[in-house]
């Protein structure tokens, strides 16, 4: 649609939002890692602080407000704040200080948070011009939704508006008025137990390797690997035959589900592992999404096939919708789409072994096979 000229001229250069509107996702140099992916952080309360500077009378009280007065209100449970700084000097004085759990900052000295959320003009590059700073707090619910947005005023009554905002905020789990459940599929039955006991087999015969996870760096989509964040063991089947019955079992008993609630028909499987996360290992991994790299991006649904269920610890949970956490029986599935923050609880009796694969269709497959020229040295090449 084209806008006239002079509607045009009125549009404001701030990007501007409101209640209910989803918050960009962005990665941004911070107190708590040079590269902290917001969209992490969700399955909380999540308040952002725009207050720019805390050179200032007013970013100082602000900075107060939450770093002493307030204090006791962020625990990371319920509720998290990040504030935003774009002046080089909070970092360099120490005036903005991460204090864990619930407060870290981020550095913002480029203006990419700022630029995405409306405290600078979307259309102007950092550090060129003086701009006015628009400062405001924003709350986000637990699915990275805004809540509730405050303006700074003159007087300071902002920052006791808020705290009492936030003091007032229902559970987590209870934060639509009520729990709401996670919006993925359970299907019992999709392996036969003398099938999941083959598979068992397999992964005790051959032995699994340390499987790590898939990061962006530099531009390219490379493995990681950090004990801290993820602890399991893979063995890889790449016998024909038995590829062969894995997809099979998927197509007739997956799908059709997945075709049925999500009205997508998935085509494609990657990855045909049994992993193991053992008690012994600490076995766990922390909330992540699926597709959030390049080589990654073509993820439509995560499929967990539980082949045991003979242990403790090791549930799927999903923090954007509540604490609940989920076991599949033995032979079932739980099938999530791959956007979805999702966590697996640290085993502590037995071992959790699983089936593991990715689904995606023939539009999916053409955007892997186009990320090959994304994919960093020992992550292997894909073609349609």
């Amino acid at each position: 649609m084209t806008v006239p000229a002079s509607a045009a001229s009125q549009r404001s250069p701030y990007r501007a939002f409101q209640v209910g509107d989803p918050a960009p996702w962005f990665v941004q140099n911070s107190t708590a890692n040079p590269q902290f992916h917001f969209e992490a952080a969700a399955g909380r309360y999540l308040v952002l602080c725009f207050y720019g500077t805390g050179s200032d009378e007013v970013g100082r009280e602000t900075l107060r407000a939450f770093q002493e007065t307030h204090r006791d209100l962020f625990d990371d449970d319920k509720i998290a704040l990040f504030g935003v700084s774009c002046d080089p000097s909070d970092l360099s004085e120490a005036r903005a200080r991460q204090i864990v759990p619930g407060i870290r900052h981020f550095w913002d000295f480029d203006g990419v948070v700022g630029r995405l959320y409306g405290t600078i003009p979307h259309d102007v590059a950092s550090g060129k011009v003086q701009v006015a700073l628009r400062r405001f707090w924003m709350v986000l619910n637990p699915t990275l939704r805004i809540r509730a947005i405050f303006p700074f005023r003159n007087d300071g009554s902002d920052r006791e508006e808020v705290m009492a905002y936030l003091r007032a905020l229902p559970p987590v789990d209870h934060f639509a008025g009520f729990e709401i459940p996670a919006p993925i599929l359970i299907i019992p039955d999709v392996f036969e137990p003398a099938f999941c006991q083959h598979l068992i087999g397999l992964y005790q015969e051959h032995g699994g390797e340390e499987s790590g996870f898939m990061r962006e760096v530099d531009g390219k989509t490379v493995a990681a690997h950090d004990p801290n964040h993820k602890r399991r063991k893979d063995f890889t089947i790449t016998d024909p035959e038995l590829i062969g019955q894995l997809q099979r079992r998927i197509i007739r008993r997956v799908n059709p589900e997945i075709e049925k609630v999500h009205f997508f028909q998935p085509t494609r499987m990657e990855r045909y592992i049994v992993s193991c996360y053992a008690a012994e290992d600490g076995g766990h991994f922390r909330a992540h999404r699926d597709n959030t790299t390049k080589g990654t991006a073509h993820r439509r649904f995560a499929v967990s096939v539980n082949l045991n269920d003979d242990f403790e610890g090791g549930e799927v949970s999903f923090p954007e919708y509540g604490s609940r956490s989920y076991k599949a029986p033995l032979g079932g599935a739980v099938v999530f789409s791959a956007p979805l923050l999702h966590a697996v609880s640290k085993v502590t009796s037995g071992r959790r072994f699983a089936f593991l694969p990715f689904l995606y269709d023939e539009a999916a497959a053409k955007i892997r096979e186009a990320s090959n020229a994304a994919l960093g040295e020992g992550v292997g090449a894909y073609k349609a």
